[in-house]
Formats: structure tokens, C-alpha cells, sequence
């Protein structure tokens, strides 16, 4: 036990009461605790203090610092979805619906010996793509330009997180190519502005910025850049955050999000404030045509003035680009698989 997951004992659930209320279990002075995640059948009444708020921000502190093997596991569960994507890009042309693909994507992690998926992969072809959390995934793709796939496997316990995005035909079209070319864009200026302390806010901005930018040099946005960015005018274009920390979980905890920020740029982000070394986090910046939420934005004054609909008119058709991989804070800092 200790050798492989560093911990002293465990007891079942049926013996943790007793080895609590038991005299010989060591000082009976405090006992910490997560709040709401303690079985009712549960007690602490041996010992003289309950502390039940320093227990689960600890963990999700140290969970934050990835040791060199989980970042092993990290990348060798990101090999394996490399390959896997690489396959799935491999037959795309030669396919009928996204169920056809999301098929090839889980019979090559189970080739590779990874059956267990890191999250409910995402499938998107054409219009679908602009559904941030897409989850049906079994629409013809025929016809369609682009197909977006978030999908990543898990490796004893540890997430991978990857999304490409590229055209079913083999071509882009010139509208879906343009939308390309910004996101990637967004995603190297990210990459290279990365190290470690850097505040993860600061990033964020800076994606919008070269959004906004590309934006603007297709004709879709119009006006002033600083303006268009104090009106928070490109969040109807790239609506969620820049990335997240990946670990056990997909969205690993220790990020700090906070969803009542009255600043829509900023509501959404998994991730904020500072990012130490050690870290393992996503970088993935999108560009969406979601009608359900760029429409609000065509009737609101305060952004309509911005946006050019007859141009907007040539891209709902795209759908969305997303371009997504992991980045880890080791010295040497240095891509992870997956870029």
C-alpha cells in the first residue's frame, strides 16, 4: 500500500468507525475532514476538534504538483491518444457518421490496451462543432467541412486531453481555413508567453487579443480592438476558458475558478491566478459559430455594432475550431505530446 500510492493505511468502510472511536488509534486531538463527503454512519466524538476546511484545499494544492511519474503516466496516456487521433483523421474521408469514427477512436485506445476514456469523447462534424459539450456523436458527416475531436484515454487513473480539429474532405474550405489559422495562432502566442508563476488570467487575455485581431482581419469584427475588448464583444465567438490543470481528473482540481465573477471573459476559466512548476495544464483555444450564443449578442447593442453579420453569414457553417494540448512546467519547460 505505502509502496504504491505513499499511504500509511486504509480501512473499509465498515471498519473506519471503530478505528476512530478507538483509544489505541493515536492523540485524540483533532481530526480533519472534508465537509459533506463523511458517510452518516460516521462520528468523531473521540476527538476534541473537527477541522473540516483545511483538509480539501490541501489536497487540491498538492494535487496541483505533478511528480515526474505521474507526469509520465500524463504523457504516456497522451501517446497513446495521439495515435489514436492520428487514426481517426486516417479515416475520416472514408467514413459516414461520427458513431463510424468515434468507433476507430475507441478500438485504437483498446488496441493500445487503454480501454478507459479520460471523459465522454466529443464528435462533431460541421454545425456541431459549435456545441461546446457535444455528446451525441452519430450525425452524417457527409457534406460537412470540418470535424472537431476532443477525446483523450485515461492510464492508471491519470487523464489525457486532446482536441484537433480538420477537414472530413482533406480540404479546408477557405472559410474554415481561416478560422484555423487564428486559433493556432492563439495557441502558439499562448504557448510561448507560458512559464512558470505566470498568471493564467494574463494568458487567458491574451488569446482574446489575437482573437480579436484574426477577427478583425476576416471583416467578422469591426471597430476598435481595446474597444471590442472592454466590451467583451469576442466571448460570444470563444465563450470558455483557455485551459484547465489535467491530472486524475480531466479537470483537475486546485484551479481556483470562481463562476460568479461578474466579468464574462473570465467567468468560465477552470484555471485561475498563479501557475507554479510542476504543473500539467491544457491549452486550448477555440473559435465557435453557436447560434444559441452569438444571436443575444447580434441584439444587444452594446456588441452589435461590432460584428458584421453578412460576413458572420459564411461561418456559421464552419461550426467550430478548437486546437487543444498539454503543457507541462518542468524545467526545461517543453511541450507535451499531443502539439
Amino acid at each position: 500500500m505505502r509502496y504504491r500510492y505513499d499511504v500509511d493505511d486504509v480501512k473499509t468502510t465498515n471498519d473506519v468507525n471503530s478505528y476512530l472511536n478507538s483509544s489505541s488509534s493515536g492523540p485524540l486531538s483533532t481530526i480533519y475532514a472534508i465537509p459533506e463527503q463523511v458517510s452518516d454512519h460516521i462520528t468523531f466524538i473521540s476527538y476534541n476538534n473537527k477541522e473540516l476546511s483545511l483538509l480539501k484545499p490541501a489536497i487540491e494544492q498538492c494535487r496541483v504538483t505533478k511528480t515526474p511519474y505521474e507526469v509520465a503516466l500524463i504523457r504516456k496516456a497522451n501517446q497513446i491518444s495521439t495515435d489514436a487521433h492520428i487514426n481517426v483523421m486516417k479515416a475520416v474521408r472514408h467514413s459516414k457518421t461520427e458513431a463510424e469514427l468515434y468507433g476507430v477512436w475507441i478500438k485504437s485506445c483498446i488496441e493500445r490496451k487503454t480501454e478507459k476514456q479520460a471523459y465522454h469523447s466529443i464528435v462533431a462534424a460541421g454545425e456541431n462543432g459549435a456545441t461546446l459539450h457535444y455528446v451525441n456523436n452519430n450525425a452524417d458527416i457527409t457534406g460537412k467541412d470540418v470535424l472537431l475531436l476532443d477525446a483523450g484515454c485515461e492510464v492508471d487513473c491519470y487523464a489525457s486531453d486532446i482536441t484537433r480539429t480538420f477537414p472530413i474532405s482533406g480540404d479546408f474550405t477557405k472559410e474554415s481555413l481561416n478560422i484555423y489559422n487564428i486559433v493556432l495562432s492563439m495557441q502558439k502566442k499562448c504557448i510561448a508567453a507560458l512559464k512558470a508563476g505566470i498568471k493564467w488570467d494574463d494568458i487567458h487575455e491574451l488569446a482574446h487579443k489575437i482573437a480579436i485581431e484574426g477577427l478583425l482581419s476576416l471583416g467578422l469584427l469591426r471597430g476598435d480592438p481595446a474597444e471590442i475588448l472592454k466590451a467583451r464583444t469576442s466571448v460570444a465567438f470563444f465563450p470558455h476558458g483557455l485551459g484547465h490543470y489535467l491530472g486524475m481528473d480531466t479537470h483537475d482540481t486546485g484551479g481556483n475558478p470562481n463562476y460568479n465573477d461578474s466579468d464574462p471573459m473570465f467567468r468560465y476559466l477552470r484555471l485561475r491566478g498563479n501557475v507554479p512548476a510542476g504543473a500539467v495544464l491544457t491549452v486550448e483555444p477555440g473559435i465557435y459559430f453557436c447560434r444559441f450564443i452569438i444571436e443575444p449578442y447580434l441584439k444587444d447593442e452594446g456588441h452589435k455594432k461590432f460584428i458584421d453579420e453578412g460576413v458572420l453569414e459564411r461561418y456559421w457553417s464552419v461550426g467550430g475550431v478548437r486546437i487543444e494540448g498539454m503543457f507541462e512546467f518542468f524545467p526545461p519547460l517543453s511541450p507535451n505530446f499531443g502539439f
